[in-house]
């Protein structure tokens, strides 16, 4: 029995895993003849597409990161929903744990892709309501009074692993064992701090004052300068 319970965990996490794997400001920069990791920051999300190539290209890729992860919530729903009705938030949320570390880690890119905020927003907005009036509250909120993208990601995690544990003692997840709700607390938990690791160049940032504002319709001061060199590179990833 443990062992059908370990598996299939496994297999919503690699569900969501092969659905991350899309990159997809890589791919809308080669579409366009650019390798997006060699510029702006280097790293392959959002964030960068936005300010390398413009606010067209930063919603594509934002539209593009959040679908795969959506999409693999929705498969999980479909194919355990009736059998494993009782955790099924807990297996959705495997899958979208894993959609975060495929975009995070893509094997077939050396394991360097992006930091895995937009695949969360696609985890947030197809998790439960709750969770995305809390997650468009925040994220805007903070980004329209300050522009600062990572102090925006980095707030929503926060108040998703909150809004994890106050939802589960609330009973919002449905008759879920309490050991089940424990394991959702320790994946939301992994998450973010997984988050915040990938931002620590930016929590630097932040706590010194200089971290790079973001528009969405003002122009971004990169103009496809080359990324930094390696070494400064994997700092800011």
């Amino acid at each position: 029995m443990m062992e059908r319970s370990i598996c299939l965990r496994l297999i919503c996490l690699g569900i969501g895993y092969v659905f991350g794997l899309f990159q997809t400001a890589y791919f809308y920069g080669k579409a366009h003849g650019i390798d997006i990791r060699q510029y702006g920051s280097g790293n392959s999300g959002t964030t960068n597409a936005l300010r390398v190539l413009g606010t067209r290209a930063g919603l594509i890729v934002l539209l593009g990161d959040c679908l795969k992860c959506i999409l693999a919530v929705v498969i999980v729903r479909l194919l355990f929903g009736s059998a494993h009705h009782d955790i099924i938030y807990l297996l959705c949320l495997y899958a979208g744990a894993g959609a975060v570390l495929g975009h995070n880690f893509p094997f077939y890119m050396g394991f360097r892709g992006g930091k895995g905020i937009a695949a969360t927003a696609g985890l947030i907005l197809s998790f439960h309501p709750y969770f995305i009036i809390m997650g468009v509250i925040v994220f805007f909120g903070v980004f329209f009074t300050t522009h600062l993208v990572s102090l925006g990601s980095l707030l929503v995690y926060a108040c998703f692993v909150v809004e994890m544990v106050i939802c589960g003692q609330m009973g919002v997840f449905g008759e879920m064992p309490q050991a089940q709700l424990y394991e959702m607390y320790a994946v939301s938990i992994f998450l973010a701090v997984m988050a915040y690791w990938r931002h620590r160049e930016n929590i630097k940032r932040l706590i010194k004052g200089n971290e790079r504002k973001t528009y969405l319709f003002k122009k971004n001061k990169v103009d496809l300068e080359p990324a930094a060199e390696p070494e400064k590179k994997a700092e800011e990833r």
